[in-house]
């Protein structure tokens, strides 16, 4: 996918204007395309051509850039509104007061007239009611955009498909900019670091920047590479999780809707095809919860391995978390083959881990008994 960028530069008095990613200025059309006898010349037909071309333009701030702003700029641009629109980086306020839309500065916040601003006083708004981490340009862009952007990325999915992708999104993307570009910390903690990470995308964006000690630089050229490496990674996120993440998120779901059918008790669920489970089960489980505080918890998960055996794994008590709700019962951990079918009591497992996280059986209905008969042993434990 390619994506035509196009500048205006205020900061030093020069035109500079960008055009399916080349730059063009006074002095190269006149030196070397030979197009016009004048600087001055130049200036004026560059500039009406300019602008009777582009219709609309998006103002952000120059100086220092941050990810936030730079993934703003690239997010509208794929929109029907400001398709292809450049990018005018100045402070001056009548220049953004004559701007179609202003992100990351202005100091005003207000959809209808296509300002997204976050610095001003008393600037509260989130996301959703879920959620609690202050918006920044780009996650104010992606609240009001988002939704036209994906349908355009990602046109073969249905609005429910596309609502649950929209939210994903946010919080697996867009809310991690938010939170550092407001200085909002990862955790609340009085102890100083054991390491520091510098190498997420708000880092490598900054890292963009012309050094301090850099002569001449071309802070243009520089804001263009910020926005082409927030935008690309922000599409191949969105590919990704429409190809993959929401596939998953499919699976695990109609297994979690059917589990009433695999065991009464509602704490086995049966994954007809391998595939990542974890995070989609937490997010379903407590969707659930929020509808009935009777809700159980899973507590195993059933499904199928490359070898054609099954493997039945304890869920464990949160994401991060090596310890699991109910792990397999204490007798049969460490166990293997023969060994262990003896105390299980069935033919054909296989073996068991010493955690008990994890068992596995030759086939499915022997790991989905291995599934009932720890539930029994694990309540009484």
């Amino acid at each position: 996918m390619r994506f035509s960028l196009g500048f205006i530069s205020s900061s030093s008095g020069s035109l500079l204007l960008r055009f399916n990613y080349f730059l063009v200025s006074t002095k190269c059309i006149k030196t070397h395309c030979k197009l016009f006898p004048s600087n001055s010349r130049v200036l004026a037909t560059s500039w009406k051509s300019f602008m009777t071309m582009a219709t609309k333009r998006i103002g952000t701030h120059n100086g220092k850039f941050h990810c936030d702003e730079a993934l703003a700029c690239f997010l509208l641009r794929l929109t029907d509104t400001f398709r292809d629109a450049p990018i005018v980086r100045t402070r001056d306020e009548n220049l953004l007061s004559q701007m179609d839309c202003v992100v990351d500065v202005g100091g005003i916040y207000d959809p209808k007239i296509f300002r997204f601003d976050h610095h001003q006083r008393g600037f509260l708004e989130t996301f959703s009611e879920k959620t609690f981490i202050p918006l920044s340009s780009a996650g104010l862009v992606y609240k009001h955009f988002g939704r036209e952007i994906l349908t355009k990325l990602v046109p073969d999915i249905d609005d429910t498909n596309r609502n649950v992708l929209f939210e994903h999104i946010y919080s697996s993307f867009v809310e991690e900019l938010d939170a550092i570009d407001n200085g909002v910390n990862a955790y609340d903690t009085d102890i100083a670091p054991k390491y520091s990470i510098h190498t997420h995308l708000s880092a490598r964006i900054g890292s963009l920047n012309p050094a301090w000690n850099e002569s001449n630089p071309d802070e243009e050229a520089a804001f263009q590479r910020a926005m082409e490496l927030a935008g690309n990674e922000f599409i191949e996120f969105v590919r990704k999780s429409a190809n993959i993440w929401l596939p998953a998120r499919n699976i695990v779901k109609e297994a979690f809707e059917r589990r009433s059918s695999i065991d009464d008790s509602f704490e086995i669920v049966v994954l007809e095809t391998a595939c990542p489970w974890k995070s989609h089960l937490y997010e379903l489980e407590e969707a659930e919860a929020a509808l009935n505080d009777k809700a159980k918890s899973v507590k195993y998960v059933v499904y199928p391995r490359k070898d054609g055996s099954w493997s039945v794994q304890a869920v464990s008590l949160t994401e991060q978390s090596f310890k699991s709700r109910k792990p397999l019962p204490s007798s049969w951990r460490g166990l293997r083959d023969e060994a262990l079918s003896n105390v299980v009591g069935i033919s054909d497992c296989v073996f068991v881990h010493a955690t008990g996280f994890i068992g596995v059986h030759k086939n499915y209905q022997g790991a989905l008994t291995m599934a009932r008969k720890a539930l029994k042993i694990a309540d009484s434990e």
